[in-house]
């Protein structure tokens, strides 16, 4: 009846509403992590970069202005021969040397919408960079939380170890005691000298994966320095199909895939474009040679114009572009039905996770209180000369082995509320 009570609390309070408790500690590592990690200046300039193209997009729009300078020698020349006075005249009608300078402009004036269709797609792409932010925020924080909470678990697990080598350590006191007056075999002191070595190579494992998440956890954030000491990471959640329609909002992938098929539209949009005619407004104006009747005088000039362009051939390419942007915008929105599974298969995982370990600690716990009070009993028994070593070292084991279990579920129960924070895309930081 008792472990039925807490399982139900424990479920209870894994079923309420969106909540989240995190240590101050772990945010302010993760938070570290967001201006240490080269990564994220990288994703800052690629935003830059992005809006860049921007600008570029807009300039398509913007009148184009040049300026030229042109010499070109020619020969020969036309040449018209009129009488004058009598007398049969030569006069060239261009010179040999031509002379021009200018400034030439021209401005799209209709386009059918080719250059806002650009900015719009550019304009798109700069989100899908600032959401690539967020989403390698949440990438961070998730893997921070991991080593952090990882550091938690092997720290405890170190001062578990130490509980083991300082009962054994008993024992061989009392079980030398007892050599002296003949009650015990050296092969009893020999045994649990034995054990002892093994527990101390297993105390040094545990330290050199201690030493490797610090090194993981200076790689990510700058600091090899973190007060954790519990598994203090607390989300309450509703249930799986709530926890789902959170995803669907807040989980940063999702919102990578719906700017993936924004830029997918407007690339259609652009597709459709691509082929249309276009209407520019053309002048120019400047200095140049080749006037009658001073052909070699510059003279000052202008004209202007309107040019209408209509594409009649490109081979097919228009209609290419167009069913390639229909299969991107089709590849994307399929992409949507892909992430659907793959949170919900994530949000059914986790949630079985804390179940089950939230189930599991019940039974740990209770047994670690039944295995300390059955090695009291033994120790006292091997103390009084009623019990055998074996006896103690078989309760020293399975106190050990209860207390690693409970260690073991708690550290497991927290990574799947990490987990389920992770797919939902809570921000805890």
């Amino acid at each position: 009846m008792r472990k039925v009570i807490i399982i139900s609390l424990l479920s209870l309070a894994g079923l309420q509403s969106h909540a989240q408790t995190v240590s101050s500690d772990l945010k302010e590592l993760i938070n570290k992590s967001f201006t240490y990690f080269p990564r994220f200046s990288e994703l800052e300039q690629s935003v830059k970069t992005e809006e860049e193209r921007v600008t570029i997009a807009k300039a398509s729009g913007l009148p184009n202005l040049t300026g030229s300078a042109s010499y070109r020698y020619s020969h020969p020349v036309s040449e018209m021969t009129i009488p004058i006075n009598g007398q049969l005249s030569t006069f060239k009608i261009m010179p040999n040397s031509n002379y021009n300078t200018g400034v030439n402009a021209s401005y799209i004036l209709w386009d059918f919408g080719v250059v806002k269709a650009n900015v719009e797609s550019a304009k798109r792409a700069v989100q899908y960079a600032k959401d690539n932010i967020e989403y390698n925020k949440s990438q961070m924080a998730y893997q921070v939380a991991v080593i952090y909470y990882q550091i938690v678990y092997l720290q405890k697990a170190i001062a578990i170890q130490d509980s083991v080598l300082a009962f054994l350590k008993a024992n061989k006191e009392d079980t030398e005691i007892k050599l002296k007056h003949g009650d015990a075999l050296r092969y009893d002191v020999l045994s649990i000298q034995s054990t002892i070595d093994q527990e101390n190579n297993a105390r040094i494992d545990l330290e050199n994966s201690l030493l490797k998440q610090y090194n993981l956890l200076q790689y990510s954030t700058g600091s090899a320095v973190t007060n954790g000491k519990e598994f203090d990471f607390m989300l309450t959640t509703e249930n799986k199909q709530e926890a789902l329609n959170i995803a669907q909002q807040h989980n940063p992938e999702y919102t990578l895939l719906k700017d993936r098929i924004s830029q997918s539209e407007a690339g259609l949009d652009i597709s459709k474009k691509a082929g249309l005619p276009s209407l520019s407004l053309n002048a120019s104006t400047g200095f140049a040679n080749g006037y009658m009747p001073e052909l070699n005088q510059f003279r000052y000039n202008y004209a202007g114009g309107v040019t209408l362009s209509v594409p009649i051939y490109q081979g097919g390419r228009a209609r290419k572009q167009r069913s390639l942007a229909q299969s991107q915008l089709k590849e994307a929105n399929l992409g949507m039905q892909t992430l659907n599974n793959t949170v919900q298969n994530d949000i059914r995982q986790a949630y079985t996770d804390i179940e089950s370990n939230q189930s599991r600690l019940v039974n740990a716990r209770e047994q670690v209180a039944e295995a300390k009070e059955a090695q009291k009993l033994a120790q006292s028994r091997y103390r009084n000369g009623t019990g055998t070593n074996l006896e103690l070292t078989n309760a020293s084991t399975n106190v050990q082995r209860a207390e690693r279990s409970t260690l073991q579920y708690t550290y497991q129960l927290c990574l799947a509320r990490v987990e389920l924070a992770r797919v939902m895309g809570t921000k805890y930081w």
